[in-house]
Formats: C-alpha cells, sequence, structure tokens
C-alpha cells in the first residue's frame, strides 16, 4: 500500500463516511443509487455468509470507517479488530463504534496488513474495498488464508467498460488503482497448497 494511497483516504474519511452513511439503511440506500446495487449485493453477502457470528471473531481488514465491523458486532460477533492505513478512517470507526454501544468489542488498529503482528486467528476475514489498492493482492490473499478458520470474503474491482473507465480516471490524481479480470485473478491468486483446515472464500467481482 502506497503512502499516496494512505494520505488521500486520510483526507478523505469524513467525506467517504458521509456518503456511506452512519448506518447500514443509509449504507443499502445510497450504494444502490450510486452503484447499480454493487456494494450493496457485497455487503449482503458478506453479511449473510458470516452467520451465525455470535462469539465469533472478525478481521475487518481495510475497515474504513467501520461499517462491517460495527455491523458485525452489533449482531453479536464476540471479537472484531479494524485494521486500517488512514487514522482518520479509524477515528471515526472508534467513534461510531462507541456510538453504537459495541466499543468494548471492537478494537482499531493502524497498520499495512502484511506486516501488522496477529496473535491468533480470526474465525472471519472481511476484505471488502481494499484489493481496489494493492500492487501484490497474491500476497494478502495468501495471508488471509493463514490467518482465518472459518471463512473469508474478497472484493475485486472488475476492469473494462464505462464504470471501471471513469473511476480510473478520477483516482488519477488521487491515489494508485488496480482493477482486475477474472485470468489475472485465478493467475495472480493460485495457491499450491491450501491448509489442511477446510476454509472457504468467496471473491466478488464488482
Amino acid at each position: 500500500m502506497s503512502d499516496r494511497t494512505s494520505e488521500f483516504f486520510d483526507r478523505y474519511a469524513v467525506d467517504f463516511d458521509s456518503i456511506y452513511g452512519n448506518d447500514n439503511r443509509a449504507l443499502e440506500r445510497i450504494a444502490n443509487r450510486l452503484f447499480r446495487g454493487a456494494m450493496l449485493l457485497r455487503y449482503q453477502k458478506t453479511m449473510a455468509g458470516c452467520q451465525p457470528v455470535a462469539g465469533k471473531s472478525v478481521i475487518d481488514i481495510g475497515c474504513g470507517p467501520g461499517h462491517y465491523s460495527i455491523a458485525l458486532a452489533r449482531q453479536g460477533a464476540d471479537k472484531v479488530l479494524g485494521l486500517d492505513f488512514a487514522p482518520g478512517m479509524l477515528k471515526i470507526a472508534r467513534d461510531r463504534a462507541q456510538f453504537a454501544g459495541v466499543g468494548e468489542r471492537c478494537s482499531f488498529a493502524l497498520g499495512d496488513f502484511l506486516t501488522h503482528p496477529l496473535p491468533e486467528p480470526f474465525d472471519y476475514a472481511i476484505v471488502m474495498g481494499f484489493m481496489d489498492y494493492v500492487s501484490d493482492p497474491r500476497a494478502i490473499v495468501e495471508r488471509v488464508l493463514d490467518i482465518v478458520r472459518v471463512q473469508a470474503f474478497f472484493s475485486f474491482p472488475k476492469a473494462g467498460g464505462p464504470l471501471a473507465w471513469q473511476r480510473q480516471l478520477r483516482y488519477r490524481n488521487r491515489c494508485d488503482l488496480f482493477l482486475y479480470r477474472e485470468s489475472k485473478f485465478a493467475i495472480c491468486c493460485r495457491r499450491p497448497a491450501l491448509p489442511s483446515r477446510s476454509i472457504r472464500s468467496d471473491a466478488i467481482f464488482l
């Protein structure tokens, strides 16, 4: 993750949170209107895939202002770690977790996922809206599979088409952006040998 990307999202934190809303209903309305259901789809699939979440642990990689982290904690997750590279995002996430009454079960840390110390595995891993800014996706995928016990959820922004081209133009002067084709995804994320334990992972191309 580049410093340019971190600095952009730190500056963008307040506007990002205002766009995507301060509760799940607002998130769903805005996402459906602006992104033709893409963000709503990945949100719904992730929430459903984490059930039952009561008593489970979750790592939210690239947590931003904490929408997924807080929603899962409110649904009963026992321990949620939100990890992000933008201090401004983390401040919003901590404040929102306290306001939602789940501050004791949510912790938020500043760091690089590839190097941040994780003393124990998690039941679920959320990797939503994060791979867009990763130059080495294989390293991320491999570490996620190493630290998750049950299931991991990834979103990969799809290359090609007018929406992708528009996004590339918008982000050209903001931060590094990486889009994917399914053939590239299959190559860069192929894993020689899966762990002996059974792990499910869902990848959503949006």
